[in-house]
């Protein structure tokens, strides 16, 4: 008896010290957890034991500037290697965004509330008609009232009615502002901007404004016109647009770009914005601009539909080439530049207001369709992670029913019964010139220390790969598709601002460089974004350099120079790094 005592206490004595050592333990891992979720890593039986969520399992790409990973760990682009399913899923739950000082009211985004769950997207029957969008310049009036009828009945409708203009043109404001939630995480919005939800939440949302304006017009086949500002005879305004007796005239625009002003694709906003350029030349820098956003720098998905963003990541973590230049310039070019924001267009939470967003937005869904086509004599190819395809939106149908529709469900325009025709690629060829002398050489660079605040322009050696690297690369590349990039990393940009930045590739002097040199590599360029005043904008940016670097004559060289440019507005650069990305 007394030895079954003994081993009793000993048995409640094992259990204390037991106790104790979790409770250790527990305090070890959690309260530093608390304080710095993303400071650690814990495994999934951890997790598991303490009913943590298990989502902080991926904190741990976050660089020391805040901004998110570029490339993916363990898989790539596709995302093979992962845990748990990330794709960003939005909920019903939608609060009031905060809007840039000045900004024009209605400030309301938020979508009317449904009494129903949402229903899951279904593809129309096969046997509708098949949607056919073509160019404004080619439609001809007739066609172009039909639009114009579309957006009147729209007006026409109670603002209640979640097809109206009014409430559709809050759709891309919710969105824009992270006023919708993300499913199970209340704190976090779903931001549509800088990340590869771009093209697909567009898409989705012009494919039910489209089905809207049919519906209310009673032609099941009509299709948005396309504002082509890609091919000459399209790079303006339509003059149907600036028609104030018409249902499509916008007075919130800027009236010095009016009919027939050429459009510029690469615009700067502000004091000496404008080239002065002749037609002609203006023409050409467009056709140079739209080779580099289109072709040889956008080689990889991640490039062209921008970085992966996934649920509980930090928002923005980078644009692709087409959302930072043609996509943000034109907003700025169409609207009122004399406005603090550049309404309607210039900003985001506004611009769905001027019935020109919709023909210009189906112009940037043609180019995605264009870009996954064969261009540069390369089949492009979309993401295959899931996180990606299962990813979802909340959108108002022609029934005023609110559907859940996912990326993957947006993927087949043949399967949403709807095309492109009458307009063709004449940028496909405009492979932009050197300029000869701009980057002398000799002279000692002087060393920069990164993160540096871009208050003048930065130049710095950027070391490539080792030699080894590249020529398996050179012996890869067919059978894989990678590609040289240059990472512009720990971006903060003011978010309360206008901000662009140009990045230069071995042009040391610059200012050489005309309009669409082919130095001139990329460009850092956001419009203001409405939620974010008083703090700032934290992302990245990816410049392809395979073709670039080829031109250039610097294939071999162990180094390229880069220079930053600052154009416009406060931002501050966390580094600058060469890798082989590989999707």
């Amino acid at each position: 008896m007394a030895a079954g005592g003994g081993s009793s206490r000993a048995l409640l004595a094992l259990r204390v010290l037991l106790f104790c050592a979790l409770a250790a333990a527990a305090a070890t891992i959690l309260v530093p957890l608390a304080t710095s979720p993303c400071a650690r890593s814990l495994s999934r039986s951890i997790l598991a034991a303490t009913g943590l969520d298990p989502y902080l399992l991926f904190c741990a790409g976050s660089d020391a500037s805040g901004g998110a990973p570029l490339l993916s760990q363990g898989g790539g682009a596709n995302g093979t290697g992962r845990g748990a399913a990330r794709a960003v899923v939005t909920e019903q739950r939608c609060v009031r965004g905060n809007f840039p000082p000045d900004a024009l009211p209605p400030l309301q985004c938020c979508p009317p509330a449904s009494a129903s769950e949402p229903v899951n997207f279904t593809l129309p029957d096969p046997a509708e008609p098949l949607r056919t969008r073509r160019p404004v310049h080619t439609v001809g009036a007739e066609y172009m009232a039909k639009y114009a009828r579309a957006v009147a009945l729209m007006k026409a409708l109670p603002r209640s009615d979640p097809r109206s203009f009014y409430q559709q043109a809050n759709v891309h404001c919710a969105y824009c502002t992270g006023s919708h939630r993300q499913a199970g995480r209340p704190d976090l919005g779903v931001q549509i901007h800088f990340s590869w939800l771009f093209f697909p939440f567009h898409r989705a949302y012009l494919y039910f404004f489209e089905r809207i304006a049919a519906k209310l017009l009673g032609e099941p086949g009509f299709a948005l016109p396309v504002w082509t500002w890609d091919v000459p005879e399209g790079m303006g305004i339509p003059e149907v647009f600036a028609d104030e007796a018409s249902p499509l005239y916008d007075p919130i625009r800027e009236p010095s770009h009016a009919p027939p002003k050429v459009a510029d694709l690469d615009y700067i906003l502000g004091g000496g914005g404008e080239k002065n350029l002749t037609d002609e030349q203006q023409i050409l820098h467009n056709f140079r601009v739209m080779y580099k956003q289109m072709i040889s720098g956008a080689t990889l998905p991640s490039l062209f539909l921008g970085q992966p963003y996934r649920a509980g990541d930090p928002e923005m973590p980078g644009a692709g080439t087409v959302e930072w230049i043609p996509h943000n310039t034109m907003h700025l070019w169409t609207g009122d530049n004399s406005r603090p924001n550049a309404e309607n267009m210039g900003v985001y939470y506004s611009a769905g207001r001027d019935p020109i967003f919709y023909p210009h937005h189906a112009n940037i869904d043609r180019l995605w369709e264009s870009w996954r086509g064969i261009v540069g004599g390369r089949r492009r190819a979309d993401f295959a992670d899931p996180d990606w395809l299962d990813s979802s939106f909340l959108l108002y149908d022609e029934e005023a029913r609110l559907v859940r529709i996912t990326v993957r469900d947006v993927l087949d325009i043949g399967k949403l019964r709807y095309a492109y025709a009458g307009a063709g690629l004449p940028w496909l060829n405009a492979r932009p010139p050197v300029t000869p002398g701009v980057n002398p050489r000799g002279g000692r660079l002087a060393s920069v220390s990164f993160p540096v605040s871009l208050d003048a322009a930065v130049t710095a050696e950027v070391r490539r790969p080792p030699p080894s690297a590249r020529r398996r690369r050179s012996l890869q590349e067919e059978q894989a598709r990678e590609e040289e990039v240059l990472m512009v990393e720990g971006i903060e940009a003011d978010a309360a601002d206008f901000v662009r930045f140009d990045v230069y590739v071995n042009a040391r002097e610059y200012r050489k460089v005309p309009p669409g040199g082919r130095e001139m590599a990329g460009t850092f360029a956001t419009l203001k974004h409405p939620g974010k005043e008083g703090t700032v904008v934290r992302t990245s940016m990816t410049v392809a350099l395979g073709e670039l670097l080829e031109d250039l004559g610097a294939e071999g060289d162990d180094s390229v120079t880069v220079t930053l440019v600052p154009v416009r507005g406060k931002v501050r650069i966390g580094g600058l790094k060469i890798v082989y990305m590989a999707e």
